[in-house]
This record gives C-alpha cells, sequence and structure tokens, in this order.
C-alpha cells in the first residue's frame, strides 16, 4: 500500500523540467505540497503555476544549490515556511559526455558534475536530516542511472558522481534506518529531458518520458522501496557482480556499435523527439 503523499511536504531538486517538474505535477496531484528547488527562477514559477493551476500545492524556491550559503537558507525557508520536510527527492543533475583521453587535462569536468550531483546532494541532505531525525521519519530519494549498474563508457565522470551518490545513500540507510529514515536509489534508463538533448546522436535514440520517469519517482516516495530500476538493470548489477571483467569486455563493442548506428540513423533524419 505504501505511503500515502497527501498531506507531505516534498522537496524536488531539479523540478523547473523534465523528471523534476513531471513528479511535482504527479505528487501535487496526489495531495502533496510540493517545493520546488532549481536554479531557473521564471521556470520553477512556471512550473509551480501550472501545479497550483490545477489544484494542487506548489511553491517555487529559486536556488544555486552548489552555494552553501542559499543552500542553507532556502531549506531554512521551506522548515519555516511548512513546518517540516517529510520526502527530499534529490533530482538535479548534470551530466557531460566525454572520452577519457579527451578529459585527461580537463579535471574541471568531474569537479563541476561532483558539485551539483554528488556535494550539493549531500550538502542537502545534510541540511534536512536534522529536522527528519527529530520528527523520527523521513525519505531521501535519489535520481540515478541505469550506467551505474552496467559498463557504459564516455560518461565518466557523471557515473563517478552518481556512484559515489548511491553509495553515500547506502550508508545513510545503514546508519539511520532504524531512526525512522528510509531511502530509495532510482536507476533510470535514458529519458528524453534536456540534458539527454545536448547530444545530437541521442535524437536518434528510443526513450523513456519524463512523465513515465515521474512514475518511477511516486513509486520510490510511496512505497520506499531500497531501489527503482528495470530488470534489464536487475540483470546487468547481477552479471556485474559475478564477471565484471567479462561484462565489461563483452559489452564494450556493442555499445560502440550502438554509438554508431545512431549517428548514422539521427544523420538520416530517423529521429524520436
Amino acid at each position: 500500500m505504501g505511503i500515502d503523499p497527501a498531506g507531505q511536504v516534498i522537496v524536488i531538486t531539479g523540478s523547473s523540467s523534465g523528471i523534476g517538474a513531471a513528479a511535482a505535477h504527479r505528487l501535487a496531484a496526489r495531495g502533496a505540497t510540493v517545493c520546488l528547488l532549481a536554479r531557473r527562477a521564471d521556470e520553477l514559477a512556471a512550473v509551480a503555476e501550472a501545479i497550483r493551476g490545477s489544484g494542487g500545492d506548489a511553491h517555487a524556491y529559486p536556488v544555486d544549490l552548489t552555494d552553501d550559503a542559499a543552500a542553507r537558507d532556502v531549506v531554512g525557508r521551506v522548515l519555516a515556511e511548512h513546518g517540516r520536510i517529510d520526502v527530499l527527492v534529490n533530482n538535479a543533475a548534470r551530466s557531460i559526455r566525454r572520452p577519457i583521453t579527451a578529459s585527461l587535462d580537463r579535471l574541471h569536468d568531474h569537479e563541476r558534475v561532483m558539485a551539483i550531483n554528488y556535494f550539493a546532494a549531500v550538502r542537502l541532505i545534510s541540511l534536512v536530516l536534522p529536522s527528519m531525525l527529530e520528527q523520527g521519519r523521513g525519505h531521501v530519494t535519489i535520481s540515478s542511472t541505469l550506467s551505474t549498474q552496467v559498463p557504459i563508457p564516455l560518461f565518466s565522470a557523471y557515473l563517478a558522481s552518481k556512484s559515489a551518490l548511491e553509495s553515500y545513500l547506502r550508508s545513510l540507510s545503514a546508519e539511520l534506518g532504524h531512526r525512522g529514515i528510509t531511502t530509495t536509489v532510482v536507476h533510470f534508463p535514458m529519458v528524453r529531458t534536456e540534458m539527454s538533448g545536448g547530444t545530437e546522436i541521442y535524437r536518434a535514440m528510443r526513450m523513456m518520458g519524463p512523465d513515465e520517469a515521474s512514475r518511477w519517482i511516486e513509486r520510490a516516495v510511496v512505497s520506499r522501496p531500497s531501489r527503482v530500476t528495470s530488470a534489464f538493470g536487475v540483470a546487468g548489477e547481477t552479471s556485474m557482480a559475478l564477471l565484471p571483467g567479462v561484462v565489461t569486455r563483452a559489452t564494450a563493442p556493442f555499445f560502440r556499435r550502438m554509438d554508431r548506428n545512431l549517428a548514422r540513423r539521427a544523420a538520416a533524419g530517423d529521429v524520436h523527439e
């Protein structure tokens, strides 16, 4: 049956568009008070207004979560205005698709991705946890990726940041589960968002839409399993646990062929929007 989100105060980062915005609409439709966090103030306000126009309860909090003072201020404002935070959905992220050999003199690629994907997420969790512990309950969900379950090339910075955050969340659950803190990692496949749209060849790939992805967030918030993933993700993770070297060597040629096929199809105009 899960936890009814009605009446819950849910903070969602990266909610000015894509998965975060769709999840905010879905959870607000079920009666949650959604607090929307993102950098883009105009887009964030538009999402909040659309939710309120549909009868939901939404509040926009423009913030740069990589700024420590700004993050502290926004958590203080949410707690002052709503009294508590029941659920934190860490969805904000950035990605870089670049070969490792092209990043040998670009350490800043890794630093920029870690700044939002890992450090900002851990900062926000750290700021929210005291109030959750005081009330004796709280749930933290993170948006991660199928690509931490299988060996995907060309996304070393992004995958390192997501793997780090997953490890942090496992420790959080192990340490504070007995005090009412639950966690969920959502392993998304490729989703049609602005972030994936930055890679031209991915226009030729079939992807999950933001609305379907928001159902995965809804499941994480309501059912609160330790993870939400696909059968392919489970198979990949199991295979990597048993035969990591074999699986990595076997899948590498597949992904190279996939990229060549996508590039050819994108150039031919065979795209999915």
